[in-house]
């Protein structure tokens, strides 16, 4: 047997066109491109402008069920459908995030797909790409400096110091800083109080960024910050401090969307990295919106499974961009739902049908999810080469009980010659016009009631649950003209319930609501559930002590 490349590998022998030749595919002209090296570019704010009234090609979701150690491959399968897409000779653009620093070196490891599904150049996105998140953290962290700065010098707008809401944030691991005290040392320090970090992918900022149209909308949701209350609970805002201004110019660039390409040289738009366990796990409006003008298909993907991705792409992305999505693709693999079936990860390699069966309730539970959405799915068999037919067969056998087709896809061996019958079976469902798409719940219902629609629709619980303190912060919210926002749940990816170590499809279980925060800027409220946490720690033996420089300086280690 042929030795198998690592994903970097394959990724460094990749034979790259210029990323002006990328750009000519889609009709951007060179002068409307700003090259970071010879393999990446932003898009001007002005050539995004000029096609905002052109057609809109169609909207298709990838998402999946809930991750496990034995792997998805979500982004591999949006990737290697978006070459299948212009295989079969659609004009297709890919649309993922960008990845995160601290899963890089913590334990999740990259996000540009693999084998021969990836987007490259693989190292830049997996570190520091164009800069997009270190200007995030900067304008974040601007904001948290003006605030103390501001009691500093007299407090003028009357803050209350133990009601500062605004944590500082940084792009890696920490739990050390999840709970800190700041400004000690004496008076020249300022006044001692409580504060945190968030991780920069939990940021406000960040979910800013990919929700804003343009610069100006931008500015406008970085000034509806709330950053603390008064002792009369009034609210103060970024915009009190005079630092939306200043924050707009230092993400001025990062608001551009970058333009990289497929193994296949394929256009793909990579912007944008929000968490879906802790925000809202889609890449940015801008990208989608401007991607939806150049191509036919954009295929996108939304973080981890269907019960926290797709749900939060369905009610806040695409509710608060006007987006209509065409269909959606279900990622399984038979090496998950043998996991979910009950077997460990180092017996992953035996074939066991029955676990393949028992852990098709994960999958069915999705199926049933995105169907609540109105949106015409099919499910995506990520290919593993210890599958057996018996175990693809039960998978397939089980996805026609419920009226819908699985499709064996083996895009990682073979890139976009293994995914032509899932991208033929992509358009008959987009150009059936089958889509019905609808939010879960309406505007007008109220905060905890969204969370619990959520709840019970979604995740099956009984009900969610919360401290009256949680409740009536949710009510002054509402009395000041907060109660239309969609709400955000802060879950944990690896089960419908709070407990990571539950799996299948549970029911009648409750979600206990253990903090909630005002995203008024991204235009969203959190509900914190169980023990997630918006800082996260990282593994005994992390990703880190692998990576290294090679003699050759080349990366090694990196995914």
């Amino acid at each position: 047997m042929a030795e198998v490349k690592s994903d970097i590998e394959i990724a460094r022998a990749a034979k790259k066109k210029p990323i002006m030749e990328i750009g000519a595919k889609l009709g951007i002209p060179p002068e409307h491109m700003l090259p970071y090296g010879h393999d990446k570019a932003k898009i001007t704010a002005d050539f995004i402008a000029s096609k905002r009234n052109g057609k809109d090609g169609r909207l298709i979701l990838v998402t999946a069920i809930n991750p496990t150690p034995a792997g998805e491959g979500k982004t591999t399968t949006t990737v290697g459908l978006g070459d299948g897409l212009n295989r079969i000779g659609k004009k297709a653009v890919v649309c993922i995030r960008e990845a995160s620093l601290g899963p890089n070196f913590g334990m999740k490891g990259g996000a540009a797909g693999g084998g021969m599904a990836q987007v490259v150049p693989m190292e830049d996105m997996n570190l520091h790409f164009t800069g997009d998140f270190h200007a995030i953290t900067t304008a974040h962290n601007l904001l948290s400096a003006l605030i103390d700065n501001h009691i500093y010098w007299g407090n003028e707008l009357g803050i209350d110091t133990r009601r500062v809401t605004w944590r500082r944030v940084m792009d890696m691991n920490d739990r050390a800083l999840r709970q800190i005290v700041c400004s000690l040392g004496g008076v020249a320090n300022g006044f001692p109080r409580e504060a945190g970090f968030d991780i920069t992918v939990a940021s406000e900022v960040m979910a800013i960024l990919c929700l804003a149209t343009d610069l100006k909308d931008l500015q406008k949701r970085l000034g509806d910050i709330i950053v603390a209350y008064r002792r009369d609970k009034s609210a103060v805002y970024a915009r009190d401090l005079k630092a939306d201004g200043a924050m707009a110019v230092l993400l001025k660039d990062a608001m551009q969307p970058n333009l990289v390409q497929t193994l296949e040289n394929n256009p793909a738009f990579v912007h944008g990295g929000p968490f879906a366990n802790i925000a809202h796990g889609c890449n940015s409006v801008m990208a989608t919106t401007t991607a939806l003008k150049l191509g036919d298909y954009v295929v996108t993907e939304a973080g981890f499974g269907a019960d926290l991705g797709a749900e939060k792409f369905f009610d806040i992305k695409c509710r608060k961009a006007g987006l209509k999505p065409a269909a959606a693709v279900i990622v399984a693999t038979v090496r998950a739902l043998k996991m979910n079936g009950g077997v460990k990860k180092e017996d992953l390699g035996q074939e066991n049908v029955g676990a393949v069966k028992k852990g098709c309730a994960n999958l069915g539970r999705h199926i049933e999810n995105v169907r609540q959405f109105g949106v015409p799915a099919v499910v995506a068999i990520n290919h593993f080469h210890s599958d057996t037919d018996a175990e693809i067969r039960a998978m397939k056998d089980f996805v026609a009980s419920m009226g819908e087709e699985a499709i064996v896809c083996r895009h990682w061996a073979q890139g976009s010659a293994g995914i032509e019958e899932l991208a033929h079976k992509v358009v008959a469902l987009a150009e059936s016009g089958a889509s019905q798409f609808a939010p879960l719940y309406a505007e007008e219902m109220p905060l905890f009631d969204k969370i619990n629609t959520i709840v019970k629709r979604i995740y099956r619980g009984s009900e969610a649950i919360a401290d009256k303190a949680v409740r009536d912060q949710l009510h002054q919210w509402e009395t000041a003209g907060y109660g239309h926002l969609p709400v955000c749940m802060a879950k944990t990816q690896y089960s419908f319930t709070t407990d990571p170590n539950v799996r299948g499809a549970p029911t009648d279980h409750v979600v206990p609501v253990r903090e909630v925060r005002l995203a008024a800027g991204a235009g969203f409220v959190v509900a914190i559930c169980g023990e997630i946490m918006t800082m996260p720690g990282l593994p005994k033996s992390p990703s880190s002590e692998k990576i290294f420089l090679n003699e050759q300086g080349y990366i090694e280690g990196l995914f």
